[in-house]
């Protein structure tokens, strides 16, 4: 069984929060609810849950502020937050656990659900200290591959290939990870921080390239050594950016 606690200001969207949960409580146990700063520090230090389900604003601070209080981050968590489009990115590369209010019954039930199956050691602290740094500017993602989660700097990262439903992310040490996401879904995280997309399976940090080659159709050699193609309907877009670079 589940055990959890409701940090929320809203009294009325802990109830919301309470009534959906319901729809699962043969698997949870909900220990308690707070709507501050404070009170939640109590009840968890007390309670020691499997999972906090915390709202970002809160009357005494921020939910970011009540995990700073913690030497250990020993607890799953999930935030509730409103379509704050920075802390939404900042969550997704950092891949940690939200849903956006009004919460929906479906969204919360398939987060609890996937919480609970979660293994507890997953690094929550380290993922937490990801996205505070990607609050303030977008420079780590979190990879989470079949044998380890790998955070890993925005720099360091060469370029991204695609497997079918997998992507391959190349690193500047040589390092390779495998994970279980398509290139499409780093594309749109990927290209606001300096990555282009050169080809359908191919992804490139503008940072790492050497030179464009016009031979074989055209291509870019990078930094690592490796030549990656450039489909014909994405040259022009790539030119475009080399001269904003110059």
């Amino acid at each position: 069984m589940l055990s959890l606690v409701i940090i929320d200001d809203e009294p009325k969207a802990r109830s919301t929060i309470r009534d959906i949960l319901g729809l699962g409580s043969e698997k949870l146990n909900i220990l308690g609810e707070a709507g501050d700063v404070r009170s939640a520090h109590e009840l968890i230090l007390q309670e020691k849950p499997d999972l906090v389900l915390l709202d970002i604003n809160l009357p005494d601070g921020t939910g970011f502020d009540l995990l700073k209080k913690f030497d250990n981050i020993d607890f799953r968590i999930i935030f509730i937050t409103a379509h704050e489009e920075y802390a939404v990115r900042a969550f997704r590369f950092s891949a940690m656990d939200y849903i956006l209010k009004p919460v929906a019954a479906s969204d919360l039930l398939q987060a609890v659900e996937k919480a609970g199956e979660t293994i507890l050691n997953e690094k929550t602290e380290q993922k937490f200290k990801a996205f505070l740094a990607n609050l303030e500017k977008i420079n780590k993602i979190v990879l989470r591959t079949a044998e380890s989660i790998h955070i890993i700097n925005l720099e360091n990262i060469v370029r991204c290939g695609s497997d079918v439903n997998y992507t391959t992310f190349y690193l500047a040490n040589g390092e390779k990870l495998l994970v279980s996401k398509t290139l499409k879904e780093y594309d749109e995280m990927l290209v606001p921080s300096g990555f282009f997309r050169t080809h359908q399976s191919h992804l490139v940090n503008l940072d790492h390239i050497l030179r464009y080659d016009k031979a074989e159709g055209g291509h870019l050699i990078m930094d690592d050594g490796s030549w990656v193609p450039v489909s014909s309907r994405k040259k022009e877009q790539l030119f475009r950016i080399f001269e904003e670079l110059g």
